[in-house]
């Protein structure tokens, strides 16, 4: 993400969307961004159509979700340059991907209640991780209810695949917006054998050294967690520890030492956290065995 881009943010006029409607604010100012917020009508089921003022309630729905639209825009988005309201039918997350497909969107930020309870009447929830997977940009989901006006720390996990290091650029693009300090760090678990460890370790060198040769500010560690340590509740715990404001992952490519985020670590993770979490595709067969960044 760089300056002047555009922001998707998702409305579904929860507690938690408007949480996230509110730190995309923030995020717009320091960037210049533009928002464009979206709110998506599920599409009728087969009785309802049968009914034949079915059309015209919708398009009525449709027109009160653009003035509750323009209302949240009037009262949480002063200050920022441009702000679009668009409302849409169809299926939310293929919807909101084919939205930020069509602006040219840099960036979404939705907000996520955690793990559903009942996922048919979530807004988000379900959506979030579809979104995660095939939106064309980063995704911030967010769960905390509290917004921050900086970000002072990015933690960003790492692990021995190649296409882990794609996040690294991502990184120090949102480091150099906010004037943030990146701690990359890995988690191995205790019985993993000492040249896993090693390898580890290295690339955290390796990726603090590129980090701090851009003029970023970066720190490592590695930590270690028991063999029956839940993985995604340590990375939790420990960014939760040092305080960091945004946790950056990967959302493919990430397998190793059953690290799997395109699986159930990202959901965990983006369920569990406080912090908000940016997840990124990786490109589609990038080889990414060096270092590139502009």
């Amino acid at each position: 993400m760089t300056s002047n881009d555009i922001i998707l943010v998702p409305i579904g006029f929860t507690n938690q969307s408007l949480v996230a409607l509110r730190q995309a604010v923030i995020v717009a100012k320091h960037t210049n961004s533009e928002l464009f917020l979206v709110s998506v009508v599920e599409m009728p089921t087969a009785l309802q159509k049968i009914f034949s003022d079915y059309e015209e309630k919708q398009k009525q729905f449709k027109d009160k979700l653009r003035e509750n639209l323009v209302e949240l825009s009037n009262k949480y988005c002063e200050g920022v340059s441009n702000v679009k309201c668009l409302v849409s039918s169809g299926k939310i997350y293929e919807e909101i991907t084919d939205l930020a497909e069509s602006v040219g969107a840099s960036l979404i930020v939705m907000g996520t209640d955690g793990t559903p309870k009942d996922i048919k009447k979530k807004f988000i929830g379900s959506n979030a991780n579809k979104v995660v997977r095939s939106a064309p940009c980063p995704v911030i989901t967010i769960k905390g209810k509290s917004i921050s006006e900086s970000c002072d720390l990015i933690a960003l996990p790492l692990d021995l695949n190649k296409e882990t290091r794609e996040k690294v650029t991502n990184a120090i693009q949102f480091a150099r917006l906010f004037n943030s300090e990146i701690r990359a760090f890995s988690v191995s678990y205790t019985n993993d054998d000492e040249a896993t460890k090693n390898k580890l370790n290295r690339t955290l060198s390796q990726v603090s050294e590129f980090i701090t040769s851009k003029a970023v500010k970066c720190s490592t560690e590695l930590i270690e967690i028991s063999s029956s340590a839940s993985f995604s509740g340590s990375i939790v715990k420990y960014t939760e520890d040092i305080y960091a404001d945004l946790i950056m992952i990967m959302t493919k490519g990430e397998e190793n030492l059953d690290l799997n985020f395109l699986g159930s670590n990202a959901r965990k993770l983006i369920n569990k956290s406080d912090i908000p979490v940016m997840s990124i595709r990786p490109a589609a067969k990038k080889d990414t065995s060096s270092f590139t960044i502009q």
